[in-house]
């Protein structure tokens, strides 16, 4: 689990009052009757314990508040690049045995040992990894099928709404928490493709990679991140949305490498400043600072300064909006932007290339 603060991881439903018709709560805005032991009981088959082993590398960053002791052995184990372990969560998406993950949970892994509730042990083989979206496919062989959790659609999920997080916090296996979304879309700073979902259901250290479920049991969100000043649940979690890890793991599945367009530009948001002179209530669009010789912008003549307001029909209004309209198109497709040069939009049109991946 990632701590943002030592980075190397309440709402109440208001009653209907007067005359206001009353409306009976649907199943998707309550909690079950008795609880989620029934969901739990259901899901938590497919939610697994994976720990590692892999090389300790020097300039590794340690939490701040561990004991001294603790740190010079450490420091001396990265020194001499002895193994360490790790712990994480994952969760089964099929019942041949494909498994999904944070991608640190299982970066530069030399074993991988995935553990099931039942008791069971498979080593685990990494399929993929993709370290723009912190995810990761493994998987492991069994003789039977396996249970499995189904993926959710993130984005029907309302700010307000419940969930239940399964991980292994500590590496206390099989650990459920329950919570809110506490807000959509979060952009933490820790990738170009932040869209994080928030929620107060507790996760810790150990719970990285694993799911946060709606109230069906679907698989909305893989717990990724906290906010924490001492690497401990303060209520202020992050999810992946499961809208992008389904769709990053149908890639790492395919071929075990995710696939990305790329415009070849540097970007910048637009000052305040320029927003007024062009007469705008607010900043947007992108801004290029700098472009790629040989790029796909390059090749269709946009220019240093030149502002990006449109991308195939998405409105630029920040970074992202770029950064991800331009990550979800195939290599080779053609496309148009509407840039501002000099005062004048004009319509550009460009073919995507390939964006190199991310190393681990």
């Amino acid at each position: 689990m990632t701590s943002l603060l030592s980075k190397s991881a309440p709402l109440a439903l208001a009653a209907a009052m007067a005359l206001s018709p009353m409306l009976a709560p649907t199943a998707a805005f309550a909690v079950p009757a008795g609880g989620y032991a029934d969901l739990v009981e259901e899901v938590a088959p497919a939610v697994v314990f994976i720990e590692v082993t892999s090389l300790a590398k020097a300039g590794m960053q340690l939490p701040p508040n561990i004991p001294q002791a603790l740190r010079k052995q450490l420091e001396d184990q990265m020194s001499q690049g002895a193994p360490r372990g790790g712990l994480g969560s994952g969760f089964l998406i099929s019942a041949d045995g494909k498994i999904v993950t944070n991608n640190h949970v299982v970066a530069d892994a030399q074993t991988v040992r995935v553990t099931l509730t039942d008791g069971r042990k498979f080593d685990a083989e990494v399929v993929g990894t993709d370290v723009a979206t912190d995810i990761a496919l493994l998987s492991i062989k069994a003789d039977v099928d396996l249970p499995f959790v189904k993926f959710g659609a993130s984005d029907d999920m309302r700010v307000g709404d419940e969930v239940v997080a399964v991980g292994n916090p500590f590496g206390l296996s099989s650990t459920v928490t329950t919570g809110i979304i506490s807000a959509k879309a979060r952009d933490i700073n820790s990738g170009p493709y932040d869209e994080f979902l928030q929620t107060d259901a507790a996760i810790n250290r150990g719970n990285s990679g694993g799911p946060l479920f709606n109230n069906a049991g679907d698989v909305i969100g893989m717990n990724t991140a906290i906010l924490s000043p001492d690497g401990g649940s303060v209520g202020i979690g992050f999810a992946v949305p499961s809208d992008v890890v389904s769709e990053v793991v149908a890639d790492l599945g395919a071929d075990g490498s995710v696939t990305r367009g790329w415009l070849g530009v540097s970007i910048r948001p637009m000052s305040d400043e320029v927003a007024n002179v062009l007469g705008y209530d607010a900043s947007k669009g992108a801004v290029v600072e700098a472009v790629s010789a040989d790029s796909p912008a390059d090749t269709a003549g946009l220019e240093r300064g030149d502002i990006i307001l449109d991308f195939d029909g998405t409105a630029i209004d920040t970074l992202r909006d770029l950064t991800r309209a331009v990550a979800a198109k195939d290599p080779d497709d053609k496309t148009s932007l509407t840039v501002l040069r000099r005062g004048k939009e004009m319509k550009m049109d460009v073919t995507i290339g390939v964006l190199a991946p991310q190393k681990t």
